[in-house]
C-alpha cells in the first residue's frame, strides 16, 4: 500500500480489512484436511489427464479409450462425453476462466475444440504430422496452442478453428506449451534439450534457452511472466530471465530425472518433482532449497501448489498422492486408495478440492473439510 500510488488514502482502510479477512481465512484452512468425496470409474481404459474449470464445479478427464468426459464435481456424475478422436486423448484443457470450451489433443494427430456443456465439436484442428501431446488456451480464450511429437507447435483461432502460426524451430518432440499471463508470449519445451519463447502475434522466436544436457520434461512461466522454469532428464531444473534469456541458476540436488516443475501463484517459489521419489521447493529469488519433501517410495510424476500457496500436492508411481505444508515441508496427508500409479493431480481455484487420476482407470475427488476437534 505504501508503494502503490493508485491506492488512495481513503481506500487503504478498506483494502487492509480485505487483506486481513484473507489472512484469517487462510489461517483457518491450515487446520483442514482432505477426505475422499467420490471415486469415479471414469473410463474403460487408463486416464491420461484431468483438469478443473476455474470455479471447480466441473472437471474433465482424458483417456486411452479415445474420449474426454466432463463431470459435475459435487455430484460426481458425468455431464457429457466428448467422442470423435480416433486414438488416445492425451492432453486436455478448459478455456479458463470462462470454462465454456474444452480442447482435446490426441495421438490421432488432431486437436478438437468442444462446447463444455453440450459436447458439440466446433472444430477439428488438422495440421500436425505427429501425436498432439500438449495444449493450452491463452488467458483471453481466443487462441489455442498445440505441441506435438512432430517437433512443431501451432497456434489456432478458437472462434474459427483456423491455423494462425506454425512454430517451427525445435529439433525434438515438444512436450510442454504455456502462455504467459498477458497472452502475448508462448513457452515451448522440447526433447531437444531447449525451451523457446515465441511472440504470439508474429510467430517469431523471441528467446531460446539452451544449457540442459538432456531432454526437457516440463516448463512454466511464473505469474508475472518475468521468469521461466524448466525441468530436465539431466536431474536439474533451471530458472531463466525472460527479458534477457539468461540462465539465472541451475537448481541441483535431485538424484533422478526432474519430471515436473511448478511455480506458486506469486512466483516466489518453485517446486520440482523427481524420479528419485522426492520433491523439492526452491526460493526463486535466492535459489536456495527451502524444503525437501520425502515420503513417496517411487517416482514423483506431478507437483502442484494450491492457489493460496500454503500447500503442495504430489502424485506418484507408488499409487498415492500426498499433501504437504509448503513452508515446513511436513507431509500433512497421504491420499490412498488407488490401485495403480497416480500420474496427475489438480487443485480447483479455491484450493478446497483436489483431483487425482490413476492408471487404475479411476479418478478420485478429494474435498477439504475441518479437522474434527477432540471431545
Amino acid at each position: 500500500m505504501l508503494e502503490e500510488p493508485t491506492i488512495s488514502e481513503a481506500r487503504k482502510p478498506q483494502l487492509q480489512d480485505l487483506l486481513q479477512k484473507l489472512i484469517d481465512h487462510l489461517n483457518v484452512r491450515k487446520d483442514h484436511h482432505f477426505t475422499l468425496h467420490k471415486t469415479l470409474r471414469a473410463h474403460l481404459l487408463p486416464l491420461t489427464n484431468c483438469a478443473f474449470n476455474k470455479s471447480g464445479d466441473r472437471f474433465i478427464t482424458g483417456s486411452y479409450d479415445r474420449t474426454c468426459k466432463v463431470w459435475d464435481t459435487m455430484r460426481g456424475e458425468e455431464v457429457v462425453t466428448l467422442e470423435g478422436h480416433e486414438n488416445v486423448v492425451y492432453t486436455i484443457a478448459f478455456n479458463n476462466p470462462f470454462g465454456t470450451r474444452v480442447v482435446t489433443g490426441s495421438f490421432d494427430r488432431t486437436a478438437k475444440i468442444w462446447d463444455s456443456v453440450t459436447g458439440q465439436c466446433y472444430h477439428t484442428l488438422y495440421g500436425h504430422l505427429g501425436e498432439v501431446v500438449c495444449l493450452a488456451f491463452d488467458p483471453q480464450g481466443v487462441i489455442v496452442a498445440s505441441g506435438a511429437l512432430d517437433h512443431t507447435a501451432r497456434l489456432w483461432d478458437v472462434e474459427t478453428g483456423r491455423p494462425l502460426e506454425g512454430l517451427d524451430g525445435h529439433e525434438g518432440e515438444i512436450v510442454s506449451v504455456g502462455f504467459n499471463t498477458d497472452g502475448d508470449k508462448l513457452l515451448t519445451a522440447s526433447f531437444d534439450g531447449t525451451a523457446k519463447i515465441w511472440d504470439v502475434r508474429t510467430g517469431e522466436v523471441v528467446r531460446t534457452f539452451t544449457g540442459h544436457r538432456a531432454e526437457i520434461s516440463s516448463a512454466q512461466f511464473d505469474f508475472p511472466g518475468e521468469l521461466c522454469a524448466t525441468g530436465s532428464i539431466d536431474k536439474t531444473a533451471k530458472l531463466w530471465d525472460v527479458a534477457s534469456g539468461r540462465c539465472l541458476e541451475t537448481l541441483k540436488g535431485h538424484s533422478g530425472e526432474v519430471m515436473d516443475v511448478s511455480f506458486n501463484a506469486t512466483g516466489t517459489k518453485l517446486a520440482t518433482a523427481s524420479a528419485d521419489s522426492e520433491a523439492r521447493i526452491f526460493d526463486s529469488c535466492t535459489f536456495a532449497c527451502l524444503t525437501l519433501l520425502q515420503g513417496h517410495t517411487e517416482e514423483v510424476s506431478r507437483v502442484v501448489f494450491n492457489p493460496q500457496g500454503s500447500k503442495l500436492a504430489t502424485a506418484s508411481v507408488d499409487m498415492t498422492a500426498r499433501i504437504w505444508d509448503s513452508e515446513s515441508g511436513e507431509c500433512l496427508q497421504t491420499l490412498q486408495g488407488h490401485t495403480d500409479e497416480v500420474y496427475s493431480c489438480a487443485f480447483n481455484y479455491e484450493g478446497d478440492m483436489l483431483l487425482s487420476a490413476s492408471k487404475d482407470n479411476t479418478c478420485k475427488i478429494w474435498r477439504e473439510v475441518p479437522n474434527r476437534q477432540p471431545l
